[in-house]
């Protein structure tokens, strides 16, 4: 008998280990199956490396961004318009003929991007962010299907971030849009140490930020241009890479 009961708990316990087994395995994979999934870009230039985090905040930007590499889009790209402390613009495909002393930047795949001004994405230093054209002709805001900038932008002190609260607010105000923008504390720390441009917020879809490669902005930002603000050397973007990711980098 004592045999026996001893066969009886070994199996029940098998039974139980399994159970708790099976219900881990299936925890394990609903959980990793809700964890976010995230998607690194690297531009490669003829001057280094730049990679960035799309954010998955901005989806239509994201995977607009996402369908266009993969087409092999940005590939000979120019940067064609870099102003130092500002930003350094691209992806008009029109670049890619390379035209000497030709002012690109009305080139795009021919649509445009509602936009995704999303509270909490801001033109601090670094960040990725779609071109444009102005509101008297785009009240909507929509973003260029394609031409996008990385913010280098310059520091701030307390009555330069004033000047930039007023000018938002009166942009907006001659868009009909309603509201007073303040620029929050958070940011503003962020763009009295770091650096950006503040004037832009509200104004644009932000939709990622470089993690690696922020020297090569730096370079890319600091290089000669002419008068239309294209550097006399080309900076060409050679081909471009998407690697997926559940870690936040």
């Amino acid at each position: 008998m004592k045999i026996y009961f001893l066969k009886s708990v070994s199996a029940n316990a098998l039974i139980r280990i399994t159970f708790i087994i099976l219900f881990l395995i299936m925890t394990g994979t609903n959980m990793l199956a809700k964890r976010d999934i995230y998607n690194y870009i690297t531009l490669y230039t003829n001057v280094g490396e730049i990679t960035f985090r799309l954010y998955n905040q901005t989806p239509l930007h994201r995977d607009n961004f996402i369908k266009l590499v993969k087409g092999r889009f940005f590939d000979g790209i120019l940067f064609h318009r870099v102003i130092d402390n500002f930003m350094i613009q691209t992806g008009d495909p029109d670049s890619k003929a390379k035209e000497a002393g030709k002012l690109y930047g009305n080139g795009g795949p021919g649509y445009d991007l509602p936009a995704e001004i999303i509270p909490g994405l801001y033109h601090k230093r670094g960040v990725v962010a779609a071109a444009r054209e102005g509101d008297s002709v785009n009240p909507e805001r929509k973003s260029s299907g394609s031409q996008f900038y990385i913010v280098k932008g310059k520091v701030f002190d307390d009555e330069g971030l004033k000047t930039v609260e007023n000018r938002i607010n009166s942009r907006n105000a001659a868009n009909n849009i309603q509201g007073e923008h303040t620029i929050p504390d958070e940011w503003r720390d962020i763009y009295k140490t770091v650096g950006g441009t503040p004037h832009l917020d509200t104004q644009y879809t932000v939709f990622g930020e470089v993690i690696h490669g922020y020297d090569i902005v730096e370079t890319i930002s600091g290089k000669s241009t002419d008068s239309n603000d294209r550097p006399v050397e080309d900076i060409i973007i050679l081909s471009v890479k998407i690697k997926k990711s559940r870690k936040l980098k």
